[in-house]
Order: structure tokens, then sequence, then C-alpha cells
């Protein structure tokens, strides 16, 4: 709420490195609906990896992990969890589902917002409820105690701290024309300086930016994970997160920082779809593309674990296959086989 006060995001000074960000954004989305018009295949084999690597990456930064092998049949097939740790994933892919089906039925609201929580953290006794006890964000270091690097909004001032931030995010939009995706980065900062829930904070984040991605027409988060990107730049997105809530209580935070970091992993996210969407035929299966693509990605050598990860959805007897057709057109040679097969490229 504290971004959006006092006109705020109207008043904020973009600097050039976020217009070029804005401008590079606005390309790709230009270019959407024409990637979106490939191969049926192509595009569900994008979802699928998305959808594997959205709820693996996203509870893995919370520090929930599951077996590889666990995440397709539990994501993809009819697997029942097994333990508190998948309940927790497949949670997510069912939140998923909902924000990818119903995003223009789910308005941001507080509601909407426990409605995710209880999806996504369905395993915890007080899924969909706001916190009862105040909180803090900790920062564990290595040899020396915990230190506190957020003191969050009261568990008493919660409930009014939502429905505020809620209510200011669609009068920037609706009022003020804040363009959507600064607005949706005031949004995202706010909800985690806030914190409403006693778990899975971090989650319904990332699963709120999609849902109003989706709202605003960037629909990149369907064929690419963004969190996996944000994953991938797990540092970056604490430091830029610790940056722009500095002063948050007081409304004399930086949003910059937090604001080029959303816009670079929705830049990042669309290089990556016009990369798969562009390159991959129709003609051609849809996987075995994807697999031809993920080994011309690596160095000279990588193993057929690290192929499998970069194929999510692929089973090992496919990669196995395409492996073994490369070898005979002598564009790859096997260096190791087994279980860990190492190849090389030719």
């Amino acid at each position: 709420m504290n971004s959006f006060r006092n006109q705020r995001l109207r008043a904020h000074v973009l600097p050039m490195s976020t217009a070029w960000l804005f401008n590079d954004i606005a390309e790709a989305k230009g270019k959407q609906e024409l990637f979106t018009r490939q191969s049926p295949q192509v595009l569900k084999a994008l979802r699928e990896a998305a959808i594997i690597q959205s709820s693996e990456s996203s509870n893995r930064i919370e520090g929930v992990t599951i077996a590889p092998d666990r995440l397709r049949p539990l994501l993809l097939g009819n697997s029942k969890p097994r333990d508190r740790s998948e309940q927790e994933v497949q949670g997510y892919r069912r939140a998923l589902n909902e924000i990818h089906t119903r995003h223009e039925k789910l308005p941001v609201t507080p509601d909407t917002l426990k409605h995710l929580h209880a999806i996504c953290q369905s395993a915890s006794g007080d899924a969909g409820q706001f916190k009862r006890m105040d909180n803090e964000v900790i920062q564990l270091v290595p040899g020396a105690a915990p230190v506190i690097r957020f003191q969050c909004v009261s568990a008493k001032q919660t409930p009014s701290a939502v429905a505020e931030l809620c209510l200011l995010y669609r009068h920037a939009l609706d009022q003020d024309n804040i363009p959507p995706l600064i607005a949706i980065s005031g949004l995202v900062l706010d909800f985690l300086c806030i914190h409403p829930f006693r778990d899975g904070n971090g989650r319904v984040s990332r699963l709120l930016t999609l849902l109003a991605l989706y709202q605003h027409g960037y629909e990149v988060g369907r064929y690419i994970s963004l969190e996996r990107l944000i994953e991938e730049s797990k540092e970056d997105y604490y430091e830029c997160l610790n940056r722009s809530s500095q002063r948050w209580h007081e409304g004399k935070h930086e949003l910059t920082p937090w604001i080029n970091f959303l816009l670079a992993i929705i830049r990042r996210g669309y290089a990556q779809f016009e990369q798969h969407a562009g390159q991959i035929k129709a003609p051609r299966g849809a996987k075995t593309a994807l697999i031809e693509q993920a080994v011309d990605s690596f160095p000279a050598q990588f193993s057929i674990t690290e192929l499998e990860r970069s194929c999510p959805g692929v089973s090992r007897d496919m990669l196995r296959h395409i492996l073994d057709r490369l070898r005979r057109q002598k564009r790859i040679s096997c260096v190791r086989r087994g279980r860990n097969s190492l190849w090389q490229k030719d």
C-alpha cells in the first residue's frame, strides 16, 4: 500500500534503464500472438515444461524439494503426494491451474489472495487465513546469529493493509492510468512487505505476479517458467527486494531496484519464449525439437541428467532415443554409458 499512497507511482521518475526494459517487453508482447500460433504440440510441450519448472522452482526457493523422478507423475499425472513437500509442490501446481484457466474471474482482492494461499498451502492448518501472530523476514548468515532484515506489518493491521493495497492497485490502474507493469511491481513489492500469511508468502507473491500479468495480456508465464528465472537470479531477487523495502514503512523506499528486477525477469521470459517458439518448426516433433535445442545449448560435454533437467516432461527413453539418433548422425558421441551417461558434441 505504501508504494501507492500519495500518488507515489505517478510521481515516480523512471530511469533510462527502466525505459529500455519497457521497450523490450512491449516489442516482445507484440510478437506474442505470432508465437502462440505455433503447432499445438510445440505449445503443449512448452506449457508442460513451464508447469513442472514453476512448481519445482517456486517451492525450492523456499527450501521445499522433492525427488526429480516424482515431478512428472505428481504434476502431470495422477500420482498422490507421499509427504508434506510433495503436497506443497502439487498444491502450487493446482494454484497455477486456477490462474491459467480462471484469471479473468480472479480479481485482485483479499479473498483472491486467501483463495490462492488455501490452494497452494492446503497441507497447513492455517491455509487461506491471514497470520495471527506478527512475523519478520529473517536473514540467516552461516556462523552468525539470525538477523531481522525486515519487520512486516503487524497481524492486527494485516487485513486492513491488504484491503487497502488491493483497492489502491485497482485505483492506480483505473483512475491514475499507471502503466500496468509499474502497478504490478508495486503490488507485489507491497504484498511481500505486508507478508500477510504465516507461511507461503513468497509462493503466493509469484502466483500474484502471474495472475496480474495474465490480466494485462502478458502471457509469457504460460510457456516459460518465470519462477525458474527468479530462482536462477535468487541473489539478485533478495538484494533488490531488500533495497526497495528499506524505509517502506515510512513511504520513503526506493522502487526502482525492484521494478527493474521484475521487468528484467519478464524480458528474459519473453526472450526464451521467442527462442523456443521461433526456432522450433511445427512439422518436427515438439519434444524432439526441444531435446535438440537443449543439446545445442550445452557446452562440449553434457550428461543425460543435465539434459533431463532441461527437458522436463520428456521421458528418459525419449531422451535416449534422440541421443542415439544424433550419435548415428555423427553430431554427438558417447563418452560414458549407463544411467549417468556422458555425451560430447562433435
